[in-house]
């Protein structure tokens, strides 16, 4: 394992026939896999919004980023299985409860200003997580993060313009505005996962180069980033410890134990999402089962030739 010592002491790129530990293998199978997970499950409360967005441009553009999240799934798949494992293994994993998908997905989305919510908070949130992730140790997941990121940039965008719509429209879609950011302002903080103190993997993830941050210092850019965009849009960061100090902003930390109550699946939509997807998985059978009798059905073809 010297190689791999060495690679990462260079700040190198670790490729899949490289050797490698096992723990670096296992850790990035379950980052990948949550991370996968976290793409497919995420369609479901925006997919929710597409017949109802309030006009065909509306609808054309959350269609277009649901559908850019299914393929956030397929590459991040496809990376996981560079390290040995099968997709069909990781989704029964899923499914079964026994692997894990971003907290934030197990809350309701109620009006349509909580669709600008998650495009500028939540894919705001993801963007501040995963753009280190481009200089990830693990060579496939950083060259699929670079697509991710793009993409999750115009996301960003196309909540904070939905937001800024409202603001500028009726007091009552101002009010739908302030109310969005309110519900979703703490389960956004909560993406970056549990305090330093309490976080049982970055240490070792930082070591490896799998990780370039703390939790704690990515929440603290989210916030310094996202408090001076809530000012443009005229609405309140419902904190009322937060304050400006040497060039950073305080602010009050968020209740953890409502984070680990959802990651235990005491969420709001635990359930509701993970059955939703399993069953989305069983309609889907014959498409599968099509396109492998038709890769049989080639490969014949290729031998007889």
């Amino acid at each position: 394992m010297d190689s791999f010592q060495a690679t990462i002491d260079a700040d190198g790129r670790i490729e899949p026939r490289d050797a490698m530990p096992e723990g670096y293998r296992k850790t990035l199978v379950r980052q990948i896999a949550q991370h996968a997970h976290s793409e497919i499950i995420g369609m479901q409360p925006e997919g929710n919004w597409i017949s109802r967005a309030p006009s065909l441009r509306r609808k054309a553009i959350l269609m277009a980023k649901v559908q850019d999240e299914a393929g956030h799934g397929l590459y991040l798949y496809a990376a996981a299985e560079t390290l040995g494992v099968d997709r069909a293994d990781l989704l029964d994993l899923l499914h079964s409860g026994q692997q894990k998908y971003s907290s934030i997905f197990n809350y309701p989305t109620l009006t349509w200003a909580d669709i600008g919510a998650i495009g500028w908070l939540v894919d705001g949130a993801a963007i501040v997580n995963q753009v280190p992730l481009c200089r990830c140790s693990y060579g496939p997941y950083a060259r699929a993060m670079v697509r991710v990121c793009k993409e999750e940039s115009f996301h960003q965008r196309q909540g904070f313009e939905i937001l800024y719509a409202l603001c500028n429209g009726t007091p009552g879609q101002k009010a739908m505005a302030q109310d969005a950011l309110d519900r979703w302002w703490w389960p956004s903080l909560m993406m970056f996962g549990p305090p330093d103190s309490a976080s049982t993997h970055s240490e070792q993830s930082m070591a490896w180069g799998i990780k370039r941050h703390s939790n704690d210092e990515l929440r603290q850019r989210f916030v310094d980033m996202t408090v001076p965009q809530a000012d443009v849009l005229g609405i309140r960061v419902p904190d009322d410890g937060l304050a400006y100090e040497d060039g950073h902003y305080r602010f009050t930390a968020p209740d953890y134990t409502e984070l680990y109550e959802v990651v235990k699946g005491n969420g709001p939509c635990n359930q509701q999402r993970l059955a939703k997807r399993v069953k989305a998985h069983e309609d889907g059978a014959w498409v599968r089962e099509a396109a492998a009798a038709y890769a049989a059905k080639q490969a014949l073809k290729a031998g007889a030739a």
